[in-house]
């Protein structure tokens, strides 16, 4: 591995972890970027490397959000602990099974997603709300469960999903849906990150320079967003969502 694309795979990192820690989504630059220019490894593999600078770089946000929102523990802990799980049981599946098929799905999603965000324009701005407990929680464990396998299996805009997945239904505002996105993110992370590990998945010569770029990306971008507020976080993610339509549609168009 030369230095040039160790700098290389370092600036895509630090610009993933950067656009990651304000609304998720990282993945999308990371991983398309990152199997480019190195085709010769096998996918899974630079799939499990990724997720080491993807898990340092969240963490490293999360630190700064946790300063400025109410965290509610109890609930969370409930969904990072199925968030594991389900990651782990995803990334099992990738190892055995091809995921081509759930893209032309996801990409209808997305579209609905975008054109959503795009006409409501107090979408994730309004103060956060409260909801029946019992809703609550049979909303937590879907989601947990449903975006945990996502991750696992295919992973890029998990935060994304989250986010939007906490806005929607759990009615958070956009920053308090950010930070609660990353502490279960980082769960369905260290989930994958397990099984990549048990597969011997991970080039620590990749994985460690690329994590300490993620994380300064994550720091600043986190520090961004906070001081911005709200309205900054609802144009990232409709540019996030208009970077996924691309990734997807492109995947698509690929298989044929």
């Amino acid at each position: 591995m030369t230095f040039e694309i160790i700098a290389l795979l370092c600036l895509i990192a630090f610009i993933a972890g950067f656009v990651d820690s304000i609304v998720g989504g990282g993945g999308l630059i990371q991983t398309p970027l990152t199997l480019t220019i190195l085709p010769q490894i096998p996918v899974a593999t630079v799939v499990g490397s990724l997720k080491i600078p993807a898990f340092f770089g969240t963490s490293v946000a999360l630190t700064q959000y946790i300063k400025k929102v109410k965290i509610h523990w109890k609930l969370f802990t409930l969904m990072a602990s199925l968030a594991f799980f389900s990651a782990y049981i995803g990334s099992y599946f990738l190892t055995i099974v091809n995921n081509d098929f759930m893209k032309p799905l996801l990409l209808v999603i997305l579209i609905g997603m975008g054109i959503f965000t795009l006409l409501k324009k107090d979408f994730g701005m309004a103060t956060a709300k409260t909801i029946n407990k019992k809703k609550l929680l049979i909303y937590a464990v879907l989601i947990s469960i449903i975006v945990g396998l996502y991750d696992g299996f295919i992973g890029p805009g998990t935060g994304t999903f989250f986010m939007i997945c906490f806005v929607t239904f759990l009615k958070m505002d956009f920053l308090s849906a950010n930070t609660h996105a990353k502490l279960v993110n980082l769960a369905t992370n260290f989930g994958s990150i397990c099984l990549f590990l048990i597969k011997g998945k991970v080039i620590w010569a990749i994985a460690i320079p690329m994590a300490i770029s993620n994380g300064l990306g994550g720091y600043l971008g986190s520090k961004f967003a906070i001081k911005k507020g709200n309205t900054i976080v609802r144009k990232f993610l409709i540019f996030v969502i208009f970077l996924s339509i691309l990734r997807f549609a492109y995947d698509i168009y690929q298989t044929f």
